[in-house]
């Protein structure tokens, strides 16, 4: 199919595309594409106005907070950028490893922080290192500048006529870690999951498998205070309900509550072992 038709208009600043997303029916925000652009081609997703908010400066870039207990990264920081930056890979690992994990070296310079955390009805990687994380979104909207946790985000879609402007990630050094399966076709996650060791016990967070990027608080609470051994977590995520699992590409519910916890024991034994070193 082509594109429908649609108007298109770059703003200079943070205000004005506010102004326009707030003040246009059928307003969106073109920021990488990868998943708007394909959604406006098949016709499932429309718009009136694209606002295309990529030469934002103010939306890029990576650093620390200014008390510095956490970095801060711009929405329209590339994945390319994120997989490679020396302070996520210190810092959170695990979001560097699920920003290498997306699609091809195309997609990765394209595709955007902001755009693969808000990709509504796709099974993407950065929410799930999101959630491990305990991060927070940054939203800047009309009324002002808010922050939603990244476990909220995920759940829903961001407020209407809001930008995502960065995501404050606590800085964990070297104890997380991601591992993924991914669909041979698509590239999107059959399973994911993230997990970040922490003085409390694991963070563990999953997607793919489940109907959307979730915490698993139960597999967190059986593996709190060790030990992280495979036989310990697949354990763990027996105990989970099955139909916490969403079965779909010729896979069981058995089958990928096997898998996460392959995963997860990978994960955690990778994040212990950077975690010694």
């Amino acid at each position: 199919m082509i594109l429908t038709e649609f108007g298109y208009v770059r703003p200079a600043g943070l205000d004005e595309a506010l102004a326009l997303l707030s003040g246009t029916r059928g307003a969106k925000v073109l920021a990488g594409g990868q998943s708007l652009l394909p959604d406006l081609r098949s016709g499932a997703d429309r718009a009136g106005l694209l606002v295309d908010i990529r030469r934002l400066a103010e939306l890029r870039g990576i650093g620390r907070t200014t008390d510095g207990t956490r970095l801060r990264i711009g929405a329209l920081t590339t994945l390319a950028e994120l997989a490679t930056d020396p302070l996520v890979l210190a810092e959170a690992p695990e979001l560097a490893a699920a920003a290498r994990a997306n699609g091809d070296p195309q997609v990765r310079n394209l595709g955007t922080v902001g755009g693969n955390l808000l990709a509504a009805g796709r099974a993407t990687d950065l929410p799930v290192a999101a959630l491990a994380a305990d991060a927070v979104a940054e939203l800047a909207g009309s009324d002002g500048r808010s922050t939603v946790p990244a476990e909220e985000l995920a759940a829903g879609p961001a407020p209407a006529g809001s930008v995502l402007t960065a995501l404050l990630v606590p800085a964990a050094g070297p104890a997380a870690a991601f591992e993924k399966t991914a669909d041979r076709a698509t590239r999107y996650p059959v399973c994911a999951t993230a997990v970040r060791i922490t003085p409390g016990g694991p963070r563990i967070a999953v997607t793919g498998a489940t109907s959307r990027a979730l915490r698993l608080r139960g597999v967190e609470d059986r593996l709190r205070g060790g030990p992280y051994g495979t036989d310990a977590v697949l354990a763990a995520f027996r105990a989970e309900p099955r139909e916490l699992f969403v079965p779909g590409r010729g896979t069981s519910a058995e089958y990928l509550g096997h898998l996460v916890g392959v995963l997860t024991a990978r994960a955690l034994h990778r994040a212990e072992q950077a975690l010694a070193r």
